[in-house]
């Protein structure tokens, strides 16, 4: 497979991962929260020789090589770098490879922003997290809270096995330790007395003091014009939850695939044949690709 080359966008506010010829077709492709651009890592050579693209693959703000912010980070934020990303690239409209938070990216800009969007292939994700109306002081007293408190240094450990083996047993979502490697490794910075520590801006832990709303999320969902392949994991974070089949209903455009694997099935070395397969199978018309 493809080694990917690092690149940097948006006047170097923005690292990456580039994979094919820069002369191709591009298509951005944004992670999930906690993780980096090497979440690709295993997907992205493959779309690249089977369809014939470039993968260019960001690292958002405060995420694994890129710049960090003061303050918080709001979903929605986001979206400016995947403009800038964009923008940098010369891609007027621009096709979407997102898992989870990335997922949650993309709808915003498709929505927002639809003349921007081509297409929109997202794994295990769709919308963005929600806070009802009756909720909103007490998401906002927890934010405000959060950010009044010290930062807390970045986890430091012996070594990349060590540090693997810590993102495993706190991950939000469950994930092995050959599957974190590929994201753990990019968000190490290594110290002289061989000890490493993550990059993470550790603000990526504060709760949002805001969040939109359930009826606002389905509402964009609605509005979305671009084909969507909804790719979910059998074990993922979609699924039969009632707020996912809601989201899925409104959004006309829609096409799904539920497949063996987990949140990360698109990095798991058993699932993302698979994943590849219905990318491929989902573009591959209007690509020509036989």
């Amino acid at each position: 497979m493809s080694e990917p080359r690092d690149i940097r966008l948006a006047g170097g506010r923005l690292a990456g991962l580039s994979w094919g010829d820069e002369g191709a077709t591009t298509w951005l492709a944004l992670h999930g929260w906690l993780d980096n651009a090497a979440s690709f890592t295993r997907l992205a050579p493959l779309l690249v020789h089977q369809l014939g693209i470039r993968v260019v693959a960001i690292d958002f703000t405060g995420h694994g090589q890129s710049q960090h912010v003061a303050g918080d980070y709001a979903l929605w934020d986001y979206c400016h770098d995947l403009l800038d990303a964009a923008d940098d690239l010369g891609l007027e409209r621009v096709t979407l490879l997102a898992h989870s938070m990335g997922a949650s990216v993309s709808c915003l800009v498709a929505a927002a922003l639809p003349e921007r969007i081509d297409r929109l292939a997202l794994i295990d994700g769709l919308g963005a997290l929600t806070t009802p109306a009756g909720d909103a002081a007490q998401q906002l007293r927890k934010g405000l809270r959060a950010t009044r408190r010290p930062l807390s240094a970045a986890p430091r450990y012996p070594d990349v096995r060590t540090a693997v083996a810590a993102r495993v047993a706190g991950g939000v979502t469950p994930i092995d330790a050959d599957t974190a490697t590929p994201v753990v490794k990019r968000n190490l910075r290594y110290e002289g007395d061989g000890h490493v520590r993550l990059r993470t801006d550790g603000r990526l832990l504060w709760p949002s003091p805001v969040r939109l709303m359930p009826e606002q999320v389905l509402a964009m969902l609605g509005t979305i014009q671009a084909p969507v392949l909804l790719i979910e994991g059998e074990g993922g974070i979609l699924g039969g939850r009632e707020s996912a089949a809601a989201a899925r209903s409104v959004v006309s455009t829609l096409t799904r695939r539920v497949l063996p694997g987990g949140h990360h099935l698109h990095l798991e070395p058993g699932a993302v044949t698979a994943v590849a397969g219905a990318i491929i199978d989902w573009q591959a018309p209007e690509a020509g690709v036989l």
